[in-house]
């Protein structure tokens, strides 16, 4: 998963509504205009959000919209993911991908077309080295000095056997795995963006030197690696809790953008959002549901509600380590059942979201309406009825211990991690809380900014948490395009931040990236769905659009924004004259 900023991944996160995509934010909008106001877009951060890793292959803790945003800008994908979740080749470092009948041989053709801005072309070798760093960071070895936060979404690394350069143009990957190409392809090869080797290629002996020094200069874009790009920005200037400015790739070789600046503003309240939205100081964001009743203030905006392809969820830690001994009570089916059905849905779309949004069951939500969704699963498996949670902790041993349900010594008492500065956010945990009391679940709540929810809540450390929510949507299908669920429910997967493990899990993950005829394919997903539904691995929340909003003299950010990837392409806008 991706969080998904604004939104684990994506992780994970991204937000809608109050958090929306990453067209939203809310803050100070203190960002420098550049001398001609007609030639700058000014866009809005998610909610207490800002940029935190610039090297394309992203770490697990990093492993959110917001820094795959910036990646979009800088570098171009080896596969671009169009708006219908199909390959774009146009855009795309690859001018085709060929496979055998078995789909464990896939020969890249790269487009000759691209070039690095210091004039250098786009190589096989470039390709490769990618791929050796994404795949060191993808082991799982303890003395890492980071670990990738999209391994197992793919088959990285285990199923690849070897990615080689045959010449300047052509790259050719090696699979141990027959396997379903579409799924390859959007999962697997999606991920590589690569990087110019000549310039990052520090020690070509030493894999975890190399990653030590990407880990150094991670989050810091100002360092001379970062100029050398194949995008059609680069980057420009930075004041941390404030902006980050880019400037156009005058040697991109894809459509140049007609903006002399962008520049992503840090947000520090939804208010504050809104009031840059209303004084024209931001250019691109949305609206907080706080703002629903004052849209009409916002007279030179356009507003549009599209659905990312994505989920939303509450995340339980699984891990023995967990704080009060819960980690091993999570576990329990009927434990996830009865917090599911402490969770009122239609409630939250309706009290919330203004009836904007759709409940969920498992991880392919009902809009937008894609290929991938099963309509056997339309209807809430554990509708909101307290009272049968209730009951059916009961009926496994728990008791009401003045009013938290108690068991052999462990009380179900825990704290939830939430992202701050998001009514949404709060007005959702708060309801969780209140009606999980009428079970006997007793919560705590603690709100954090994004980057330290997302850093905390982790397997690296799961004595640090019980439960997290990254916001609304918490996660979206990049880069794990064809949506299994191999990026954050396979076991060990980098995504995982719940350390979920299930051996039946594992197997209908693994048997949806096998080849077989169109019927045999989406058979092997709806399984994967089906279970996921009824197993809960993580408790499913309503799923809500994006709330946009754009100044009327911003042309493109409708036509041109992604709902798949839910990247902003601001080089394809252009700005009326004022």
């Amino acid at each position: 998963m991706r969080i998904a900023t604004g939104l684990p991944r994506k992780v994970l996160w991204m937000t809608s509504l109050a958090l929306a995509a990453l067209v939203t934010g809310c803050g100070a909008a203190s960002a420098p205009k550049a001398a001609s106001p007609s030639t700058t877009a000014v866009v809005a951060l998610p909610v207490q959000v800002q940029p935190s890793w610039w090297f394309p292959v992203i770490s697990s803790a990093d492993y959110g919209d917001s820094n795959f945003q910036m990646n979009v800008m800088m570098y171009v994908p080896l596969i671009h993911i169009s708006r219908t979740d199909g390959i774009d080749y146009q855009r795309s470092l690859a001018q085709s991908v060929t496979y055998n009948a078995a789909g464990t041989r896939y020969v890249i053709t790269l487009n000759k077309k691209w070039h690095w801005s210091n004039g250098r072309p786009v190589t096989a070798k470039d390709v490769v080295f990618t791929w050796d760093i994404l795949k060191a960071a993808s082991t799982g070895a303890a003395n890492l000095p980071w670990g990738y936060g999209g391994a197992g979404s793919g088959g990285v690394p285990t199923r690849w056997t070897s990615v080689e350069a045959q010449g300047p143009d052509t790259v050719v990957v090696t699979l141990n795995t027959p396997s379903n190409p579409n799924w390859f392809i959007h999962n697997g090869l999606a991920q590589i963006v690569p990087v110019p080797a000549s310039v990052w290629n520090k020690d070509p002996k030493n894999m975890t030197a190399e990653l030590k020094y990407i880990l150094s200069v991670a989050n810091s874009p100002q360092q001379a690696v970062y100029h050398v790009v194949d995008g059609p920005y680069q980057f420009d200037q930075m004041r941390p809790n404030d902006f980050w400015s880019f400037t156009p790739n005058l040697g991109y070789d894809g459509h140049k953008s007609t903006l002399h600046k962008v520049v992503f503003q840090y947000q520090s309240s939804a208010a504050t959002e809104f009031l840059g939205l209303r004084k024209g100081i931001i250019d691109v964001g949305y609206l907080p549901t706080s703002e629903w009743k004052a849209r009409k203030q916002l007279t030179s905006d356009r507003m549009t509600t599209p659905y990312q392809f994505g989920f939303t969820f509450l995340q339980p830690d699984y891990n023995a380590k967990a704080p009060g001994g819960l980690g091993p009570v999570f576990q329990k089916l009927y434990v996830r059942q009865a917090l599911e059905m402490g969770i009122d849905q239609p409630a939250m779309i309706q009290a919330f979201f203004h009836n904007q949004g759709v409940t969920e069951n498992d991880p392919i939500p009902s809009e937008p309406r894609t290929v991938f969704y099963d309509r056997h699963l339309s209807q809430l498996i554990y509708p909101f009825n307290p009272q049968a949670g209730k009951a059916l902790l009961e009926k496994h041993g728990w008791r009401m211990n003045d009013g938290v349900m108690e068991k052999k010594g462990v009380k179900l008492s825990f704290t939830l991690l939430y992202v701050s500065g998001s009514s949404s956010a709060a007005n959702i945990v708060q309801l969780v809380k209140q009606d999980w009391a009428a079970e006997g679940v007793q919560i705590s709540l603690q709100p954090g900014p994004f980057d330290q929810v997302l850093s905390t809540a982790q397997q690296s450390d799961p004595q640090k948490w019980d439960m997290a929510f990254w916001g609304t949507s918490s996660w979206t299908y990049e880069p794990d395009y064809y949506p299994t669920g191999g990026s954050f429910y396979l076991s060990g997967a980098g995504a995982n931040q719940g350390g979920y493990d299930s051996p039946a899990m594992n197997q209908l993950i693994i048997h949806s990236y096998a080849p077989g005829s169109p019927q045999q394919i989406q058979t092997a997903l709806n399984a994967y769905l089906s279970y996921t539904a009824h197993q809960l691995p993580v408790l499913f929340l309503p799923y809500t659009p994006t709330v946009n909003e754009h100044a009327d003299d911003i042309h493109g950010t409708v036509s041109t924004y992604n709902p798949i990837t839910t990247f902003l392409y601001p080089n394809l806008w252009t700005v009326s004259p004022q």
